[in-house]
């Protein structure tokens, strides 16, 4: 999974137009202030182990909440981050379970609707930690920092990368 997240003093979003993996009744338009935007792509590895994914994000996006000192966030569908994408319904599952999770977790979460185009605007707090990407390994179960990866090794001889 990879995301790119961007501390923010206002996100707001409006569907546009569908696509053929659009999911019924979407928020037609919504707004967070003082947030974390999480633009964020479930990808074709991902489907090998969707539940170690959603923990590993959760515990890699509240180690990141933490270091904000924010509790707000904005899960925003985002396809553009990866080539290899997921499929529609285990990307939606995933991302859906990412919000409940931290919901669960006492942070405030919003999800934009996946499979729509979206006009969006984005204001940034710009401060040093503003802006962060982070790559969520399958294999590993945690942030992939792009060394060696046994468990990666295992199912397809590779090294894992970031």
């Amino acid at each position: 999974m990879k995301i790119l997240g961007i501390h923010a003093d206002r996100v707001w979003y409006k569907v546009t137009k569908k696509t053929k993996m659009a999911e019924p009744e979407p928020v037609p338009e919504d707004e967070m202030t003082d947030c974390v935007l999480l633009f964020c792509c479930v990808e074709k590895s991902d489907e090998i182990n969707p539940e170690m994914t959603v923990a590993a994000t959760v515990e890699s996006i509240l180690v990141r909440l933490g270091r904000l000192k924010a509790r707000r966030v904005m899960v925003f569908p985002y396809a553009h981050l990866a080539s290899d994408l997921g499929c529609p319904g285990i990307s939606q599952w995933v991302l859906k379970s990412i919000q409940t999770r931290l919901v669960e977790d006492g942070i405030e979460t919003k999800r934009a609707a996946f499979g729509w185009y979206k006009e969006f605007e984005i204001k940034s707090k710009g401060h040093p930690m503003a802006d962060f990407s982070l790559s969520i390994c399958p294999f590993a179960g945690g942030v992939c920092d792009g060394e060696y990866c046994p468990k990666k090794q295992e199912q397809s001889g590779e090294a894992c990368h970031s």
